[in-house]
């Protein structure tokens, strides 16, 4: 439900492009509906995450002057801008707090080795710059078409190949988590008695 409400205002702002061709229209769209996103985030869980205010902020500045000064070339932007200041966060993460960003996020889940929380993060920090200077080539070479079309289906795409194989490289370097090692010292104290 989560990630399905994070797509929500590209899913608007993609049927709104391929309904009218318009990218002024689109954009004039997708400002109200991340508004109405992060309100209602707020409203249903009195709170709102940095980021997704980062790129409230974001849709309204650069979606803003798409829509003032009629040039697609402000929101096409965005993409890069978000993902090279999530990859600035992921970075510096380790600065402020001493845990890199991606283990705050994961560490209530799964628990690995210190330096494989460290490589994950550096992954992900690489990820937002590849996915950033994509962004680019992509706008920059092919059809504004071509770009809403890679903004919903090749980003999203990339993002959840990303995702699978980072489950498959810590599936490899998971630490087993201390309740089941006490579970199964309890069973084997049982076979011994």
């Amino acid at each position: 439900m989560k990630m399905l409400l994070d797509f929500l205002p590209i899913v608007i702002f993609f049927a709104v492009y391929k309904t009218t061709g318009d990218m002024i229209m689109a954009t004039a769209v997708l400002i109200p509906a991340t508004l109405a996103q992060v309100l209602y985030i707020y409203w249903r869980h009195k709170r709102v995450e940095k980021m997704q205010l980062v790129t409230l902020a974001l849709v309204v500045v650069l979606g803003g002057a798409t829509v003032l000064f009629g040039n697609s070339a402000f929101i096409q932007w965005k993409p890069t801008v978000v993902n090279w200041l999530f990859a600035v966060a992921f970075l510096l993460s380790p600065l402020f707090g001493g845990k890199p960003l991606v283990e705050r996020m994961m560490e209530k889940a799964i628990q690995l080795p210190r330096a494989i929380w460290h490589r994950l993060n550096l992954a992900w920090v690489v990820f937002f710059l590849a996915m950033g200077g994509l962004n680019i080539y992509v706008f920059s070479h092919y059809s504004e078409d071509i770009w809403v079309d890679f903004k919903l289906f090749g980003m999203l795409g990339l993002t959840l190949l990303f995702v699978i194989v980072q489950g498959v490289y810590l599936s490899r370097h998971m630490v087993q988590a201390p309740q089941e090692e006490s579970s199964s010292s309890t069973s084997s104290h049982k076979d011994d008695s």
